[in-house]
């Protein structure tokens, strides 16, 4: 049995689908599966059944799961403690984000991580929180910018970056522009723009209607930014984001306060607890970038 055979079985447990699973190590589909028989040969058993479509684990590979992340977790902190020990970190750092935190330059902050760590290779992912969370607790993840919805499993330590108000985002010529402020039962009767369910600052929307006993259901989903962004340009609809958001794109959008309290967007970095060194040279790192929520919604300015 090889660290090898179970980086790549946890991965097919993880994606729940070889070819995926496949594509984040950066293999042939055909090779991770060679890989996964040979294991199951070893042992004598079968970990996965499979379907056309997906794959699941039988038993046997449900039980040998934790163990198998609990040894790849083991051999990439003795690597990590024999890299510190030089004087130098090295290693991977698996990094998974939102698609658009807003407090946190991800893209800037990564690219002085490199400068200064340049033995340490860096892999991104994007996906909702939740996955991330999941995908950070089970070892799939290193460290994921996220902005949870519910309180995270014990073995995940949260460091906070930023706070930032959610606003009603909308083309320049909606009436409750012009008043300054806006309530949710206002917005019975518009047209919402939202990302998919699961998304964290679509919970975070429903849950301040349901609060005030209202309904929310998003009449047009998208699945990224800049979607939502030029549904709302064209006055499509309306959209509650995070402040972040509504920097995007300035020219036609007016962000406008909610006039009662809203749950606020809250950025973090989430690691898991004795994270390796390089995880946590970048945790740090992100952690000294942390911001503060904002007294008031800014004016729209224009940013790349």
């Amino acid at each position: 049995m090889e660290l090898r055979q179970l980086e790549h079985f946890v991965a097919g447990a993880s994606e729940k689908h070889f070819g995926n699973a496949a594509l984040d190590l950066r293999m042939s589909q055909s090779g991770l599966s060679a890989s996964i028989r040979a294991l199951e040969s070893e042992l004598g058993v079968g970990l996965f059944v499979r379907s056309t479509r997906h794959v699941a684990l039988t038993p046997a590979g449900a039980a040998l799961l934790p163990e198998a992340q609990a040894l790849l977790a083991g051999a990439g902190a003795a690597k990590a403690a024999v890299n510190a020990a030089s004087g130098e970190l090295g290693g991977v750092v698996r990094v998974g984000t939102e698609s658009c935190p807003g407090v946190v330059k991800l893209a800037n902050e990564l690219a002085v991580f490199r400068e200064h760590h340049p033995r340490v290779e860096m892999r991104l992912r994007v996906d909702g929180s939740g996955p991330l969370l999941t995908q950070v607790a089970n070892g799939r993840v290193d460290a994921a910018i996220v902005v949870p919805t519910e309180a995270a499993p014990a073995s995940i330590e949260l460091s906070p970056l930023g706070r930032e108000p959610l606003v009603v985002l909308s083309h320049r010529s909606r009436p409750f522009v012009q008043r300054g402020h806006v309530a949710l039962d206002d917005l019975a009767d518009e047209t919402f723009v939202d990302f998919q369910e699961g998304a964290s600052s679509r919970v975070l929307t429903a849950r301040a209607f349901e609060e005030r006993g209202l309904a929310y259901r998003p009449d047009l989903e998208v699945n990224d930014v800049h979607t939502l962004l030029d549904l709302i340009d064209v006055n499509l609809g309306i959209a509650i984001v995070p402040q972040a958001i509504a920097r995007k794109r300035a020219v036609d959008f007016a962000a406008t306060p909610i006039s009662h309290p809203m749950p606020v967007w809250e950025v973090c970095v989430a690691v898991r607890v004795g994270a390796n060194p390089a995880t946590r040279a970048l945790r740090d790192q992100l952690r000294a970038q942390a911001v503060g929520v904002p007294e008031a919604v800014e004016e729209l300015t224009p940013v790349d």
